[in-house]
């Protein structure tokens, strides 16, 4: 049961996803994330690996210009839209082009894209896709008023989506995403990473600095 979460704390845009691969009856927890850094974003999704490996190496996610709900629901998309099709990946239905659904974090917000194009920025703070988003909701919102931290948050949130059939270990990569002082700024914010250690520790290549932590549990 795949379920990426995401939330704003302090503008800081925190997101984690597991790292299971479902096919049928078999799980596989797979090396490369559902969760990391394109350019200035901070993106996680959920479905199909191939969009997001598409997302995390083809896309040439656009810097954000001007007034950004304009920005993410025009230009952001988009370029989105191009990279999609001109990879194969894209589908069409009635005549409507469809996507995937994703996070991203930018500027101290966070955006969920959906298959449709659509953009939506959630006003209590957070959200979560995939199969288990109603579990993590329900996390996200049990600890929205207590004194636990933004990566605490989201392990509760990720905890929920495991069921006693799925066995296996499953590591979360957590990820934060700072906004500059002012948004409207061109300096490009820091994201930091905590995962499952497969990154090198220092600059990333989207010239985050990295601090990489073992996030592992196995279920019973």
């Amino acid at each position: 049961m795949t379920v990426i979460v995401g939330l704003v704390h302090e503008d800081q845009v925190y997101i984690g996803g597991d790292s299971a691969g479902v096919g049928g009856c078999r799980l596989t927890i797979r090396k490369d994330p559902k969760v990391f850094c394109n350019g200035p974003y901070a993106m996680g999704f959920c479905g199909s690996f191939r969009m997001g490996q598409l997302l995390h190496h083809a896309f040439k996610a656009p810097k954000p210009k001007g007034e950004l709900d304009r920005f993410m629901t025009t230009k952001f998309v988009n370029k989105l839209r191009a990279c999609l099709k001109e990879a194969g990946w894209a589908r069409k239905e009635s005549e409507q082009e469809q996507g995937g659904t994703f996070l991203v974090g930018i500027y101290g917000r966070l955006f969920i894209v959906y298959g449709d194009y659509q953009v939506a920025e959630p006003a209590d703070g957070y959200a979560a896709v995939g199969c288990g988003n109603e579990f993590a909701l329900g996390a996200l919102h049990a600890t929205a008023t207590t004194d636990l931290t933004p990566r605490e948050r989201l392990t509760v949130a990720l905890a929920g989506r495991r069921q006693p059939s799925q066995h296996g270990r499953l590591r979360a990569l957590h990820l934060h995403h700072r906004a500059p002082a002012q948004r409207t700024a061109p300096a490009r914010s820091r994201p930091v990473h905590e995962g499952d250690g497969t990154h090198p520790q220092g600059r990333g290549a989207c010239g985050c600095v990295n601090r990489w932590s073992c996030s592992t549990s196995t279920t019973p």
